[in-house]
């Protein structure tokens, strides 16, 4: 492990010696100033020894890379959520789950981990936990491998499997300039040992290594009805953040999945492709309807609710 600690050892030094940014935002500070955490390293001293790609992100799959827009603010309102429930009790790293494949968490860890990112000058890390049938790396535009599953056989180090986005400017097919601090670790190649893989407990030792060097971490686990990895991906984070689907998710699926999470602290439920969103408190009430087409993603957002932890 050596070789991420060097350099992200170096890349602190700097950032110690770097100046403040006026982006820096007010309520971010005063959530993280009360966290007794080693400093996050500045992005730009990272990227001398983390891998870049030119990753194809666009609109379409990561509408939160627009400036404004209804899917903008509801995942606006999602981190605002977010960031009180760090100032309530420490929080860094975020396992999605949902209970059922084609519930939308990856587009939801994708564009929460991206608005996140948009919001700081800090670091994000986004790891694709779903070893079986992993997404981000076809929302990012971004290669599958090395990743996750080979730092937990044991033939990759931490530094091998992160990458960045190396694109500078927008495109005329849409495709949207990078966002420099955001990390990504894919899932790698598939295995069917997955299971077997996150339950060796080396997650917990690449989360503790890197969390002193990311702001937040949004790990995309497996759907936790279908497979047991999502509840050994649980115990690496500090809490869990569950997607259902609108009109689609049966209710007694969603309780199941409540239950599978019960020795974690649930920060709440995140409502996708809503249609027609009842006019209460406890919905984002916008006009619009966000559907991706695609496998495991989806759109509206409910607000989480507090389940008194």
């Amino acid at each position: 492990m050596s070789r991420i600690h060097e350099a992200l050892q170096r890349a602190d030094r700097e950032r110690k010696n770097a100046p403040i940014s006026e982006d820096n935002q007010v309520a971010e500070s005063r959530i993280t100033a009360g966290l007794e955490e080693r400093p996050p390293a500045k992005a730009e001293a990272v990227l001398e020894k983390i891998a870049q790609h030119p990753w194809r992100p666009s609109i379409i799959s990561l509408p939160t890379l627009a400036d404004r827009g209804a899917v903008v603010e509801q995942f606006r309102s999602l981190r605002s959520h977010i960031y009180q429930a760090r100032y309530e009790a420490p929080l860094k790293t975020i396992l999605i789950s949902s209970g059922l494949p084609m519930e939308g968490k990856s587009f939801i860890a994708a564009n929460l981990a991206m608005s996140l990112a948009r919001n700081s000058i800090h670091n994000i890390l986004l790891i694709d936990g779903d070893l079986r049938r992993p997404t981000l790396h076809n929302l990012l535009g971004a290669p599958d491998a090395p990743g996750l599953s080979d730092y937990l056989k044991g033939s990759a180090e931490l530094i091998d499997i992160m990458q960045r986005d190396r694109s500078t400017k927008p495109t005329k097919d849409g495709m949207v300039g990078s966002i420099t601090n955001l990390t990504f670790i894919p899932s790698g190649k598939g295995s069917d040992s997955s299971s077997e893989l996150v339950a060796n407990h080396r997650i917990e030792e690449l989360i503790a290594t890197a969390s002193p060097y990311f702001d937040w971490i949004v790990i995309d686990g497996p759907p936790v009805l279908a497979v047991a990895d999502a509840v050994d991906l649980a115990r690496a984070a500090d809490a869990v953040l569950l997607v259902a689907r609108g009109a689609s998710t049966p209710y007694e699926a969603a309780q199941r999945t409540h239950a599978a999470f019960s020795s974690s602290r649930i920060l709440g439920y995140v409502l996708n492709n809503v249609k027609d969103a009842p006019r209460s408190g406890s919905y984002y009430n916008y006009n619009y309807n966000y559907n991706y087409g695609e496998p495991d993603t989806g759109g509206q957002a409910k607000r989480p609710k507090d389940n008194g932890r």
